[in-house]
């Protein structure tokens, strides 16, 4: 593999080992989840060398609504949005380790504050600017000033107290307190790149595609509904350190097709229509399996699926509602429906997250006791098997627009403690506005994210955290702010575990089931890659000649 123009980082090994052991220790857990069935496409009988040319077609199941990755988006934005931006550095997903790209070296101060970093030469956006030490300045500032439209990034940059840009090719990134997590926040796309041209754009431009940056494609086309087309830039001599090639990328082009229908896209797979299928439903998995396709899968790490109650609301206000809520959830009982390649959560982080712990043991399944809090607490079982309480219906809406058959699952164990979630999917547009109002009961999602800091991110409840609860901050702030704080592996390891349990003793996070992101390829696609938070990284896909 080549490495291309790299110095080593200039942290010290001790420092170096104690930010990648949690890290290798969890992708070491990973590879045990994988069944016998998953396979990649590096398996396949491949001609020796790699083919430049052709475009690889993909189908996605969602519109993805917004392309920029500095904001929030969906798994098939930001699929998207990977090829188009650049990181300082890269995470290698196999060990975990963070390593070079934009950025040659980097220097950590002793209190974890200060993060100086070298710049590579010669990097430009796509519209010819240079990439410098102003432009990660600019950059950052930007996404500070976004603030909850940039609803990962700006997280990942609280405390930032200054951006020093000595000269062009050195940039210092100083925080107001010790900051664990910025030098992995560093390797994700919420914290690439783009030229003044989009950084000066309005937000709303930014999201339909106005996006110049220093990736290895460009964006040309995006019809909401319908597709995104994205071409191969000519003169990319950037790549990450992990990459397999130096150069421009071997596809000319992607498109990305829109198709909401499993099955449309099954069938489109195995006639050669699409060249990967990156929305492959369980019941999909035997059918592609048994025309010897290949299926390329990895667990997301980061939040399972879950529930978020939302607390500014009466009825999930009431602890004691939301405590039965995960009572009433039989985990073990979604795992026929799930994917071969999923597993129901045995914490609000996945397995293959740093500093991950089982706490299934607080993820009991007990319906007599729901029934018995919900009894106690003034809900009386009516007539329809649903609870009332001062006339009121124990009785939710919840709107999501994700391929997720399980909640129906959960709907049905609700009611057999008496509680009513009514389901309703709807656009990701329609389903983001409605969680922007703030007048949901309870959001359901995921969030990936290879640090376990994604606690912080969404359950932030002190000044200028997401706190997706609308709850009043706790100690549990208080171990989600330390465990962002230390760089001592086994006390952030207590005070992310700490959190997750109280996270779920107080029913903040109804855990449900761990995503993996699974697809399915032609035979003749080569070279494809996941990233450590289970992105496509197509730099290095090529598509062999048809015969």
């Amino acid at each position: 593999m080549q490495q291309g123009p790299f110095t080593t980082s200039l942290m010290t090994g001790a420092r170096l080992r104690r930010l990648i052991l949690p890290l290798m220790i969890a992708t070491a857990l990973s590879a045990c989840d994988k069944p016998a069935e998953s396979s990649t496409a590096d398996n396949k009988a491949a001609p020796e060398a790699p083919h430049a040319g052709g475009k690889l077609v993909i189908g996605i199941d969602t519109d993805p609504n917004c392309l920029d990755p500095q904001q929030v988006g969906n798994n098939n934005s930001l699929n998207i949005g990977r090829q188009l931006t650049d990181s300082l550095t890269d995470q290698d997903p196999a060990t975990g380790k963070i390593v070079p790209w934009l950025a040659t070296d980097w220097q950590v101060s002793d209190d974890n504050r200060r993060f100086t970093f070298t710049l590579r030469d010669g990097v430009t956006f796509s519209d010819g600017t240079a990439f410098t030490s102003q432009s990660v300045k600019e950059n950052l500032q930007a996404i500070v000033a976004m603030g909850a439209r940039a609803s990962l990034a700006s997280t990942y940059l609280k405390g930032l107290t200054e951006v020093d840009t000595p000269d062009a090719q050195h940039v210092t990134v100083v925080f107001a307190q010790p900051n664990a997590q910025f030098l992995q926040a560093t390797s994700t796309m919420s914290l690439g790149f783009f030229a003044s041209k989009t950084v000066q754009a309005t937000v709303d431009a930014r999201c339909q595609g106005e996006l110049v940056g220093t990736g290895p494609f460009v964006l040309t086309t995006f019809v909401h509904n319908q597709k995104v087309d994205i071409s191969r830039r000519s003169g990319y001599k950037w790549p990450s350190s992990l990459a397999q090639h130096q150069g421009d990328s071997y596809l000319d082009g992607i498109e990305y097709r829109v198709i909401p229908e499993s099955g449309v896209r099954f069938g489109s797979l195995v006639s050669g229509q699409l060249d990967l299928n990156a929305g492959v439903t369980p019941q999909d998995e035997p059918l592609i399996l048994a025309k010897n396709l290949p299926i390329i899968a990895r667990t997301n790490p980061g939040l399972v699926y879950s529930l978020y109650p939302n607390q500014s609301m009466a009825l999930m206000a009431d602890k004691n509602v939301r405590q039965a809520l995960n009572l009433a959830v039989d985990r073990a009982a979604l795992q026929p429906i799930l994917s071969r390649y999923q597993a129901p959560a045995s914490s609000v982080l996945a397995k293959t997250t740093p500093l991950y712990q089982d706490v299934s043991s607080e993820l009991k399944h007990d319906p007599r006791a729901a029934a018995d809090l919900l009894q106690k607490d003034g809900w009386v079982l009516g007539a329809d098997g649903i609870r009332v309480k001062d006339g009121k219906r124990l009785s939710f809406t919840l709107t999501f627009w994700q391929s997720a058959p399980f909640i129906e699952l959960v709907q049905q164990q609700f009611k057999k403690v008496g509680i009513d979630m009514q389901l309703e999917k709807a656009p990701i547009g329609q389903v983001i506005a409605r969680q922007s109002s703030g007048t949901q009961e309870a959001e359901f999602y995921n969030l990936t994210r290879s640090d376990p800091d994604v606690l912080r991110t969404v359950f932030d409840a002190g000044p200028g955290g997401r706190n997706v609860n609308k709850r009043t901050a706790n100690e549990i702030d208080t171990s989600l702010q330390q465990s962002s704080q230390t760089l001592d592996t086994v006390k952030r390891q207590q005070l992310v575990t700490d959190a997750a349990k109280g996270l779920i003793a107080d029913g903040d996070a109804i855990p449900l089931v761990e995503l993996a992101t699974v697809i399915a390829t032609g035979s003749n696609v080569h070279g494809f890659r996941y990233d450590a938070s289970s992105r496509f990284q197509l730099y290095d896909t090529w598509l062999a000649p048809k015969s």
